[in-house]
């Protein structure tokens, strides 16, 4: 064995089977010398001479205890999980199909992991059934992908009706073994509405509060974005369907300031329109976990993400 080098104490012995074997001993002979049965002297002698050393290195592959459920009962449980509905519910449990499959929860479970299977959980979708939908996909990706040159991409919308909610009492922190906790009940101190303008190829935003979202807010804030972008630039403004952005005054509005450019979403495809990830932050990083006193609380916070951002 050479310096530095560390073997398994079973590897060892199956060399020294094969070095006494090379010496001419039989199998009977090294069981005697190794204290081992001459079965094992014979298994790694004719191993060695298939596969040579590295025959010695690792164990064979063993078959492994015979399943308890055959296979017939397996392609049953995912039959019945995927294509029959249990009475008296809408779906079926580890403890309902194990009572009617004969087998245990643990097993049916699973039997369920390994095929993916999550009866529990349901996932919701929305097809939309613009007749223009490609039409507009591909107006719109192209927008994100070759922006027009001396123009801007604006990805707009509103998120309506933030509520300002402050807690009945103060929740209690986060410890070790517990979750920080904040109570059921609150007091609502009033609700505004975010206006907001997302540039796609910075990243920077222009946003307001506004207490209503109808045609006069939206105007205010298309005369907000007239104002803090540059004269010379081309503005292509991407919004969804809301009535509010295809109000008469508004097309009028637009009519008059000729480097506005409206691209509208497909129906039912806000996942389109890239403020919503904006939105999203905002959600998740400000308001779901936020106390605020008051709307104007509330505004202070939005704004000072918007001005971080």
């Amino acid at each position: 064995m050479r310096a530095g080098v560390v073997l398994q104490a079973r590897v060892v012995l199956r060399a020294r089977i094969v070095l006494l074997a090379a010496e001419g001993k039989q199998d009977l002979k090294i069981a005697h010398l190794l204290s081992i049965v001459p079965r094992t002297a014979a298994r790694w002698r004719s191993r060695f001479l298939r596969d040579d050393i590295a025959g010695l290195k690792h164990d064979a592959p063993r078959p492994g205890r015979t399943p308890s459920i055959s296979p017939e009962l397996v392609r049953m449980v995912i039959a019945k999980t995927t294509q029959e509905r249990r009475s008296h519910a809408t779906h079926w449990s580890t403890r309902t199909m194990a009572a009617v499959a004969g087998i245990s929860e643990a097993s049916v479970r699973r039997i369920w992991h390994s095929h993916g299977l999550k009866p529990h959980r349901v996932e919701t979708f929305k097809l939309s059934n613009d007749p223009r939908f490609a039409e507009k996909l591909e107006d719109i990706v192209g927008l994100y992908l070759n922006p027009p040159e001396h123009a801007l991409v604006l990805s707009l919308d509103e998120k309506s009706q933030i509520q300002a909610l402050d807690r009945t009492q103060p929740g209690l922190p986060m410890k070790k073994g517990r979750a920080h906790t904040m109570t059921h009940d609150y007091k609502r101190h009033g609700t505004t509405t975010l206006f907001a303008a997302l540039n796609t190829l910075d990243g920077s935003v222009i946003a307001t509060c506004m207490e209503h979202h109808r045609h006069q807010e939206w105007l205010k804030f298309l005369r907000l974005i007239d104002h803090q972008t540059p004269a010379d630039k081309q503005l292509h403004l991407i919004v969804d369907n809301y009535a509010t952005h295809k109000h008469p005054a508004v097309q009028r509005w637009a009519a008059r300031h000729k480097r506005f450019h409206f691209h509208f979403t497909p129906t039912s495809s806000s996942w389109l329109n890239m403020v919503e990830r904006f939105f999203r932050d905002l959600t998740e990083n400000q308001l779901r976990r936020g106390v605020f006193t008051s709307v104007e609380a509330l505004q202070e916070r939005i704004l000072s993400l918007y001005r971080r951002t």
